[in-house]
Formats: structure tokens, C-alpha cells, sequence
């Protein structure tokens, strides 16, 4: 089975998270500087071919009442702008709270501030994929 690749997108840094084969596991892969689409595509794409990526878990940044918000256009142009350049399967994922909890289990896992704004945005991207992965079973 190809492995699945989870994205937190932000306007500054996406966060990029992988399954194992089997998809049972999600991990934290990398942050990604947001510097245009071309410089993401292209590290998508090396992520994609060296992971081999079979499916996108995008996270999808509602309003808290599930409504859609500017963010949520944003993030769903981004992803319609992947889904015709990389010609893959993208699922848009509930990503409400995902940062909020990526911060408290950082600092659980005894990360500084600091070191924990370095890491939640991957960190993130792993708890969407690690909800999505559940909602398989």
C-alpha cells in the first residue's frame, strides 16, 4: 500500500506528516516554508516520489461552528491548485484544534515554547492524519 501524506497549511509553514505502509501509524515528516506554490509543489513532489505517496490528507481550517471561513477558501484553492499539478487523490480533513493539540502534546513530550514552534506544524499534520487514520477503522 502507498503511504498517505498529511498537510497543515499555513501562510507561513505547511507541516507535513506520513503513514506507514499499512496506515496504522502517523508521524511528523518536516515543516515546509510557505514561499509560493512552485517551491511547495516541488518539494511535494520529491516528498511524494521518495515517500511514495499514494493519497493527500489536507487539512481543512473551519470556523468552530464547522462553518467555512477565508482560511478554508484559501486551503481548498491550494488544494484544487495540487490536485491538477500533482494528479493525486486529495481528501480535505477537519482540522479544527489540530495546532491546539499538537502544542499541549509537544509540551508533554517536555519541548520548550521555542522548540515546539519549530515542530508543531508537522506535528499538527500528523494529528489530522492520525484522526483521518482512525476514522479508516
Amino acid at each position: 500500500m502507498k503511504r498517505l501524506l498529511a498537510l497543515d497549511h499555513g501562510s507561513v509553514r505547511i507541516g507535513a506528516a506520513i503513514s506507514d505502509p499499512l496506515h496504522i501509524f502517523a508521524k511528523p515528516l518536516k515543516v515546509i516554508a510557505n514561499r509560493g506554490f512552485k517551491p511547495v509543489l516541488s518539494e511535494l513532489q520529491d516528498i511524494i516520489q521518495a515517500q511514495d505517496i499514494g493519497m493527500i490528507i489536507l487539512g481543512l481550517p473551519l470556523a468552530i461552528e464547522g462553518g467555512k471561513t477565508q482560511r478554508t477558501l484559501e486551503v481548498e484553492s491550494f488544494g484544487e491548485k495540487l490536485k491538477k499539478a500533482l494528479d493525486i487523490e486529495i481528501i480535505y480533513w477537519d482540522e479544527r484544534y489540530s495546532s491546539a493539540e499538537a502544542d499541549e502534546e509537544l509540551i508533554k513530550l517536555g519541548y520548550t515554547w521555542q522548540e515546539s514552534r519549530n515542530l508543531k506544524d508537522a506535528m499538527a499534520a500528523a494529528l489530522i492524519l492520525k484522526s483521518y487514520l482512525e476514522s479508516l477503522s
